[in-house]
């Protein structure tokens, strides 16, 4: 899109000849990222072309989306080791600053992170790469200086720097941003607290022991752990009885496990059980208890065997008494022929006799 000439119509959009000036140069400035099929590119292979004036801008118009015929070029710097979190959401900050944005992110080599920070775990070719995947990241800068300098931001057409308002003391400097706070051209981001580089670090070191032995069962060398001939064999010994415990615990696990299956199964055992009896106990009861049906059947049964044994007599029979079986009884009107009596006092004795006998009878 050409721009405009300062002294041409408002009206007319008519620039003046490339020969009398230089703003008819179209901007060519890269735009954002609109996909993340690839990886952000490096700076030193598709740089600024842009030829064109490069006008400074204020945080209120960048914050208003102009200038419309470019990006805003924010510029975030950093060691970027061990990539986390924490520095993720420091870029999307940056890159969400304004509406229109073009995020360049500088990363420190080697060489100038150990002389002024230390040392560090990634080397620079591993955090370059990590920042490549950064999905708010549009170009990255190499070898970025320690401290910027004018020459470096207009290079790079940089509009503003993003960075935590701490101040960042290095190189001999309280804070090496001043200059570029006292330019109008910083823009602070907010730190994610609970996460940092030195953070992860310190848990490495804490659990040195754990990973050291970790690494070892995986195949690497004491060598290549910097871990010395006794402390080699203590980790394998360590790592043993941590075995021995696993496999105990395993055994544990399965016996409490088969106990607690025997328990249940148990437990259907004795409520099946409870319940049979249960069963048995009301069939008991209903057949031999106080009222069970085998009392009645009883009863009936010792009735009928009752009448078995006597049955009822007749009305009009009487049993005898005081008679001997095996003499049958004569009549009242027979005389014994055989023994007359011997006087007529005898006689009238027998008769009283006999009267008394048939009142017995009677």
């Amino acid at each position: 899109m050409p721009v405009r000439a300062a002294g041409a119509e408002s009206g007319t959009g008519i620039s003046k000849s490339p020969s009398e000036t230089m703003e008819e140069l179209e901007h060519t400035c890269p735009q954002p990222r609109l996909t993340l099929t690839a990886p952000a590119p490096f700076a030193d292979e598709t740089s600024c072309q842009c030829q064109a004036p490069h006008e400074k801008l204020t945080i209120a118009q960048a914050r208003l989306g102009t200038p419309v015929d470019r990006p805003v070029r924010v510029y975030a710097d950093g060691i970027f080791d061990l990539f986390h979190a924490g520095h993720a959401r420091a870029l999307m900050q940056a890159k969400t600053l304004f509406p229109n944005s073009y995020l360049l992110v500088g990363v420190c080599s080697d060489d100038l992170t150990h002389k002024f920070k230390g040392f560090t775990v990634m080397n620079e070719t591993e955090r370059y790469e990590a920042l490549r995947h950064c999905r708010y990241v549009d170009e990255v800068i190499r070898d970025a200086p320690w401290t910027l300098t004018p020459e470096f931001l207009e290079k790079h057409k940089i509009d503003f720097v993003a960075h935590d308002d701490i101040p960042y003391s290095s190189a001999g400097s309280d804070d090496v941003y001043k200059h570029i706070k006292e330019a109008g051209m910083f823009v602070p981001t907010q730190r994610t607290e609970g996460i940092s580089t030195s953070d992860i670090i310190t848990r490495i070191v804490r659990d040195y022991d754990v990973y050291a032995r970790r690494n070892l069962q995986r195949g690497y060398t004491a060598k290549e752990l910097n871990v010395s001939f006794i402390n080699e064999k203590k980790y394998r010994f360590q790592n043993q009885v941590d075995k021995m415990k696993e496999k105990v615990k395993n055994v544990e696990e399965k016996s409490k496990e088969f106990v607690y299956k025997v328990e249940e199964k148990s437990h259907d055992l004795i409520q099946k059980w409870e319940e049979k009896s249960r069963e048995f106990i009301g069939n008991f009861l209903e057949l031999f208890g106080p009222d069970g049906a085998w009392k009645q059947m009883f009863q009936e049964r010792s009735g009928r065997m009752l009448q078995a044994f006597s049955p009822r007599q007749s009305p009009n029979s009487s049993p005898t008494r005081g008679r001997s079986p095996s003499r049958s009884p004569s009549p009242p009107w027979v005389i014994n022929k055989t023994s007359p009596p011997s006087s007529p006092k005898a006689a009238s004795a027998s008769l009283s006799s006999m009267s008394e006998g048939d009142e017995d009878e009677k």
